[in-house]
C-alpha cells in the first residue's frame, strides 16, 4: 500500500473541471470556487456519519453512560469540522466580485441549496418542514433537487432515503430526557420548587432595582412588571403551557424533558450528571456552530457579490440570513439557559446523594 492509492490521489485531482472537459481549461478563481466546494461536501459526509453514529446511540434503551461519553465526542467532532468549514469562507473571499463573475453565469441554475448533504444534516437533525425558507421559485426544497427536466437525481433520491429513517437525533434525544429521573418526586413537584426560587429572585430583583436607582414609582412599576412577565413566561414554558410543542411527545412528557433540562443543568456539578450535561453541552456547541457558519456563508456572499439575486433562483443574502435565524433544532436545549437560576437559589434536593459516587463498603 502506499499514500496516492490509498487517498486515490490521481482520481481526485482530476474531480476539478467543472463544466469543462479538462481543469486546465478551468482558470485559478473557479478552481478555487469548485476545490472549497468539494471540500463542504466531503466535511458534511463525515457530519452525517457521526450524526448517524449518535443517533444509534440515543436509540438505546436505556442509553449507557460511555454511549454518552461517545455521542458527545461526535459533537465535538463535528464542531470542530465547522469551525474549519468556518474558515474556508476566508479563502472563497480571496475572489474579488469581478473574479466571481468572470465565471457566475454559467453556474446559473446551480446552487448550495442544492446540496443533499446539507438537507440531509437537516434531517437528521429534525429540523421541521414547517421551518423550511422556500428558495425562491420551486414549490418545496425537493423540488430543488431534481434534475433539469423535472425528473429525479441522485441527490433528490439521497434526500427521499434520508427521509424514511426512524426518528431524528432531537426525537431521540427528547426522548431520551422524557426517561430522565428527575430529583426527588415527580417532574412537576419539582418545577414547582424550582418556581418558587424564580419568584423569591423576582421579589429580590424588584427590591434591589428600588434601593439602587431610586426611580420614580411609575418607572418602578415598569420593572415590576417586567420581572413578573418574565416570571410568567418561564412558567409557560416549563410546565409546557406556551405554544411550542414537539410532534409525537404528550403534554405530561414535554413537562418530563423541560424538568431533566433544569436539572442536569442546574445539578451539574453532581458527579454522576457529568456525561449527561457533556453530552447536552456538546449538542448545543454543535449547533452553536452551524448557526455560526450561517451566518459567516451570508456574510461572504454579501461581501463578494452583495446582495443579487442567487444562481438557484433564491433571493441570496437575504434567504442565507433567514436561515441563520429560522433553522434552530433544539429549541428547549436553548430556551432552558433563561430559566436557569443563580447557585443559592436552586432548590435542595433529599436525593443528591444518589448521584455522587460511592465507594461500596467490603
Amino acid at each position: 500500500m502506499n499514500y496516492w492509492d490509498y487517498i486515490k490521489v490521481e482520481e481526485l485531482l482530476r474531480l476539478q473541471s467543472g463544466l469543462r472537459s479538462d481543469d486546465s481549461e478551468v482558470n485559478n478563481d473557479e478552481t478555487l470556487f469548485i476545490v472549497v466546494h468539494q471540500i463542504y461536501e466531503l466535511w458534511f459526509k463525515l457530519v452525517i456519519r457521526e450524526l448517524d453514529q449518535a443517533c444509534s446511540l440515543f436509540d438505546q434503551k436505556p442509553v449507557p453512560d460511555m454511549a454518552l461519553a461517545q455521542a458527545t465526542k461526535s459533537f465535538r467532532r463535528i464542531s470542530t469540522i465547522f469551525d474549519q468549514a468556518i474558515s474556508h469562507f476566508a479563502v472563497m473571499e480571496t475572489l474579488s466580485t469581478r473574479d466571481y463573475l468572470g465565471f457566475r453565469d454559467s453556474l446559473i441554475g446551480a446552487s448550495g441549496f442544492q446540496s443533499a448533504q446539507l438537507r440531509e444534516i437537516e434531517i437528521i437533525l429534525g429540523l421541521d418542514e414547517g421551518q423550511r425558507i422556500s428558495l425562491g421559485v420551486e414549490g418545496s426544497y425537493k423540488d430543488a433537487l431534481k434534475a433539469m427536466d423535472g425528473s429525479s437525481s441522485p441527490a433528490l433520491a439521497r434526500v427521499q432515503r434520508r427521509l424514511t429513517q426512524k426518528a431524528s437525533l432531537r426525537t431521540l434525544i427528547y426522548r431520551w430526557l422524557a426517561r430522565t429521573p428527575v430529583a426527588d418526586g415527580s417532574p412537576i413537584e419539582f418545577l414547582e420548587r424550582f418556581l418558587d426560587g424564580h419568584a423569591q429572585e423576582v421579589e429580590a430583583r424588584i427590591i434591589s432595582v428600588s434601593e439602587k436607582m431610586q426611580l420614580p414609582e411609575a418607572d418602578l412599576e415598569l420593572w415590576r412588571a417586567r420581572y413578573q412577565r418574565d416570571f410568567a413566561n418561564t412558567r409557560k414554558f416549563l410546565l409546557a403551557e406556551d405554544d411550542s410543542t414537539l410532534e409525537g411527545f404528550t403534554k405530561e412528557e414535554r413537562i418530563h424533558v423541560r424538568a431533566a433540562l433544569v436539572f442536569l443543568e442546574s445539578y451539574r456539578d453532581l458527579p454522576r450528571l457529568a456525561w449527561p450535561r457533556e453530552a447536552l453541552d456538546a449538542l448545543l456547541e454543535m449547533e452553536q456552530k452551524m448557526i455560526i457558519w450561517r451566518q459567516r456563508h451570508a456574510r461572504m456572499v454579501e461581501r463578494v457579490i452583495g446582495r443579487r439575486t442567487g444562481t438557484g433562483g433564491s433571493a441570496g443574502v437575504d434567504y442565507l440570513d433567514q436561515t441563520a435565524l429560522r433553522y434552530r433544532v433544539f429549541g428547549d436545549v436553548w430556551a432552558v439557559r433563561t430559566v436557569l437560576l443563580k447557585r443559592e437559589s436552586v432548590p435542595t434536593i433529599a436525593n443528591a446523594d444518589d448521584f455522587r459516587f460511592r465507594i461500596q463498603d467490603e
